[in-house]
């Protein structure tokens, strides 16, 4: 069966961002710079709470996992964006397609649960400190990581499972610079309406039910706050700013792609880009820079290192 399906069409061609090289130059200049910006910034938030024993905390053990899925979100997209910017002719394999689409859907999954999870410590936090520790114990958390990881990986296969034995006869162009379920779908050479509804309601349904409960848990937050101190709110409206920028940059461009999934079309192109270049940039800076101590541990770590290498 697999053989038939995939007898006609064995690659796909990216039609890529633009066909005009001064844009193509401009987009990998921005491109690159953000990557390795991204790729620089989660690393050091990584090495700075795996290093640092005062970070050895519930909130920044799921910070540091956030940053170890927005490296691999943007490394499963961005490299071949690079690399077929020049290309004139933009293949990929189907089964390479099959694995783009995979871990894209794995990771970004398992990123909109670790939100959620996240949101849930800095309920703990801030309306039950003295709690704290004992709910958000090490074993919660990794239980929480290790939950995000089975959904994201659920909702990944169970819509791939679906469609990975389409039978493809051609076109096989992709108006995009990435291989997603949509486009992968539409170019099947049968009726494929039920699937279409099914990654509509698999993507858009997670997407837009992790935005809600998310919001509605941080409206709820600044609720009980308010009603135990009235004071408490300025400083719970701080803390919670950087996830509220978080989950409306990582959501937004999610819910607007898979609401209307089918109609290709140039804002659908920008938010992708969004999505896979800037959102794991801005991930690090507005975790780091509002918050000191993390700044503070970023230097002791810098200077830990200088000491070593003078002393090596």
């Amino acid at each position: 069966m697999d053989e038939a399906n995939h007898s006609v069409v064995s690659e796909f061609v990216f039609v890529g961002l633009s066909n005009s090289w001064e844009i193509q130059l401009l987009l990998f200049l921005f491109s690159s710079v953000f990557y390795v910006a991204s790729l620089m910034g989660n690393l050091l938030i990584v090495l700075t709470v795996t290093f640092d024993p005062r970070l050895r905390t519930p909130m920044y053990f799921l910070l540091a996992n956030l940053s170890i899925i927005d490296l691999m979100f943007c490394s499963s997209t961005v490299p071949r964006m690079l690399y077929d910017l020049f290309r004139k002719c933009k293949t990929i394999s189907f089964w390479g397609c099959v694995v783009q689409m995979f871990f894209t859907h794995a990771v970004g999954g398992t990123e909109m649960v670790l939100l959620i999870a996240m949101a849930l410590d800095r309920y703990v936090a801030i309306c039950k400190p003295l709690h704290y520790l004992t709910i958000m114990s090490p074993q919660r958390c990794i239980l929480f990581l290790v939950i995000s990881w089975i959904i994201g990986l659920i909702h990944s296969v169970t819509q791939l499972v679906f469609v990975v034995d389409l039978p493809f006869c051609g076109p096989n162009e992709f108006d995009s610079f990435f291989c997603d379920l949509p486009r992968f779908i539409d170019l099947a050479c049968i009726e494929t309406y039920a699937l279409e509804f099914m990654v509509t309601a698999n993507s858009g349904l997670i997407s837009v039910a992790s935005f809600l409960i998310l919001i509605i848990s941080y409206v709820f937050i600044l609720a009980t706050v308010q009603k135990k101190s009235s004071g408490g709110v300025s400083k719970a409206l701080s803390t919670l700013s950087a996830h509220v920028t978080v989950v409306v940059l990582f959501f937004g461009p999610l819910i607007s792609f898979y609401v209307w999934p089918f109609p290709t079309s140039h804002l659908d192109k920008f938010f992708a880009i969004f999505d896979a270049v800037i959102t794991p940039f801005l991930n690090p800076v507005i975790y780091t820079f509002r918050n000191k101590e993390m700044v503070v541990a970023m230097r002791r770590l810098f200077t830990e290192v200088v000491n070593y290498g003078k002393i090596s």
